[in-house]
């Protein structure tokens, strides 16, 4: 799933709804959304830094952000959690009722918290999955010649094309430069310049 670019809001600002404690030493960017209805709390340490776009939706409990914890672009926090100190929350991320450990780094785009997909449950027995594997349909072998005559076919078929990629593969002779070696020696020589300065001499 790839990740969708933010949109710049103009004029720059910062919603706050309901019972939200923001430190003046924390770092807010512009289109942060901070709700807490009734019964919730929002709570910002100092030094922390919350990103452009996050929404931190507080219900049934409080929010924590500590010191030092830095939440990328688009995160979206619902229900009750904390963040812990110095801890990186990747762009684009969920969290769910869930909390993140002290010095935790969570890569972009990741789903935390939410328990609606177990891996655990499976809805049929295991005696019904064999069952259902091994079950025989009609028609579902063709006739022993039709197979093989596509055996023959495809075994052809792959020697003709081991013949042409033989053919084709041609060792490089000697002295042959490296795809893009000319455009490493132009970047070298834009980094640093007094190095080719010196081989000339």
């Amino acid at each position: 799933m790839p990740l969708q670019p933010l949109q710049f809001f103009d004029p720059p600002r910062v919603q706050v709804s309901g019972d939200v404690s923001i430190h003046p030493d924390a770092a807010i960017a512009p289109g942060v959304v901070f709700l807490a209805p009734p019964n919730s709390r929002i709570i910002i340490a100092g030094g922390a830094c919350i990103g452009m776009g996050v929404i931190l939706h507080a219900n049934g409990g409080a929010i924590e952000i500590e010191a030092g914890a830095s939440l990328g672009t688009g995160v979206l926090m619902v229900g009750a959690g904390k963040i812990g100190a110095n801890a990186c929350i990747g762009s684009s991320t969920t969290i769910f009722n869930a909390s993140v450990s002290p010095m935790q780094v969570v890569p972009p785009g990741s789903l935390i918290g939410d328990s609606s997909r177990s891996a655990t449950s499976q809805t049929e027995s295991p005696e019904e999955s064999q069952n259902s594997n091994h079950a025989p349909s009609q028609n579902s072998h063709p006739p022993s010649d039709a197979i093989a005559q596509e055996e023959s076919t495809a075994v052809e078929e792959e020697k003709t094309n081991d013949e042409e990629l033989e053919e084709k593969v041609d060792p490089k002779p000697p002295g042959t430069p490296v795809y893009g070696q000319v455009r490493v020696n132009q970047l070298l020589f834009s980094l640093f310049p007094q190095r080719s300065s010196e081989t000339e001499k």
